[in-house]
């Protein structure tokens, strides 16, 4: 079942850290099968606190989302991230349309 990773920044400390981290995370998410749907700052917050980056990645399941969260190549974003940002990351199935 296609899933979908919904990545919500919640705070922003280091630009730097989280450039070196999006120009290391797009490629390993790619190469992990993820599909980029949204990325960038919401145009409207109709609910919440945050204003920060979401991204929207899709996956044809749930377990490939979770095993390009654990490749060696999103580590290495991970890594180059570090503390430089917050963030919140679900990974949700798809809606069942039949239902």
């Amino acid at each position: 079942m296609t899933a979908y990773w919904i990545n919500t920044f919640i705070a922003i400390h280091d630009e730097a850290k989280l450039a070196r981290y999006i120009d290391l995370a797009g490629p390993a998410m790619r190469a992990a099968g993820g599909v980029f749907l949204a990325r960038g700052n919401p145009v409207h917050v109709l609910e919440g606190r945050s204003a920060l980056r979401t991204t929207v990645i899709r996956f044809d399941s749930a377990d490939e989302a979770v095993a390009a969260y654990h490749s060696p190549a999103y580590q290495a974003a991970l890594a180059e991230l570090g503390d430089g940002a917050e963030r919140d990351i679900r990974i949700v199935n798809a809606a069942d349309e039949s239902a």
